[in-house]
């Protein structure tokens, strides 16, 4: 059986800001990236929460390459109905953070936005999706490419060289075999396992540097204290969507008794969404959850929130 390690958002806000740790993350972007990353800082990330009480169930880490690229990486674990957008907002601010006043558009930062998530995000079947843009003409369908001179002058081959790349993990879509080098480390994301046959780039170091076995006295029990968080949250979120569809279900079924049983459950479906809904926030709100984000996570408007 593998020794369990730290779960990578842990390590994210403890430990991979280390410059002794930063091949873990470069092993990591290589496979994902498919092209070698050396690590030369760790900056600020926007929404990094450091303090051991934080509820919010999600983490970044902003890193810059060799090459000046910016690459941020997001771990998310519950819900955000609005994420995509969050993903965007993210790489726009850093490209305006990072270009200073008066510098020509030419120096706008390459940017990478991977996103680790927990959730069901969005609807597709796959765990690693990627994304680019490109320009297709109306007309004729033809593909809008870089000039000689644009590529002599800025060092790339093709415009979307120029834009900002994401990519999106949904680590529980993923079946738990790994068939190549990426799936190793997505196994990883998913288990906090390491097999010994692994051989994918930062692997190596991960396994040796982040053992929960390894961490000092102090650090174990704030692991562990997160860790119990993070179940002790899925448990409420669980339970709060099972007690929904019950009473969806209840009152559909007493109405279906009266107008219709097929028309009757359906409607009972689609309150025991609606309760789920109601009873997210309610544990939320009760948490001391700011609105926005309650509003982000459930759907519910700021007034249905703050009537609960």
């Amino acid at each position: 059986m593998p020794q369990t390690h730290i779960r990578f958002d842990w390590a994210i806000k403890k430990l991979l800001r280390n410059k002794a740790n930063y091949g873990v993350l470069a092993g990591f972007l290589s496979e994902l990236l498919r092209k070698p990353i050396t690590i030369q800082s760790i900056l600020e990330g926007e929404s990094n929460q450091q303090a051991e009480e934080d509820k919010l169930n999600r983490v970044d880490i902003l890193a810059e390459n060799d090459q000046g690229e910016l690459i941020l990486i997001e771990v998310q674990n519950s819900t955000e109905q609005d994420y995509f957008h969050r993903m965007l907002y993210g790489t726009s601010r850093l490209i305006t953070d990072f270009l200073e006043k008066g510098e020509p558009y030419g120096n706008v930062k390459k940017v990478y936005s991977v996103n680790i998530v927990y959730f069901s995000l969005g609807q597709g079947d796959d765990y690693i999706y990627h994304g680019t843009l490109e320009f297709r003409g109306l007309h004729i369908e033809d593909r809008l490419g870089l000039s000689i001179n644009q590529r002599k002058l800025f060092n790339i081959q093709d415009v979307y060289e120029v834009f900002p790349e994401y990519y999106v993990i949904k680590v529980n879509n993923f079946n738990e075999v790994a068939k190549d080098t990426l799936d190793e480390w997505i196994y990883f994301l998913k288990k906090s396992q390491i097999k010994d046959e692994f051989t994918a780039q930062g692997l190596a170091e991960a396994k040796e540097n982040l053992l929960v076995d390894s961490l000092s006295e102090a650090e174990r029990a704030n692991y562990l204290r997160f860790m119990e968080n993070r179940r002790y949250e899925i448990s409420l979120i669980e339970s709060s969507r099972s007690e929904g569809r019950l009473e969806g279900l209840e009152e559909g079924m007493e109405k279906g008794m009266k107008e219709g049983m097929e028309q009757g459950i359906q409607e009972g479906m689609e309150q025991g969404k609606q309760q789920e809904k109601v009873n997210i926030a309610r544990l939320l709100k009760q948490q001391g959850t700011d609105l926005d984000t309650i509003t982000a996570a459930t759907g519910l408007t700021r007034e249905e929130i703050e009537k609960l």
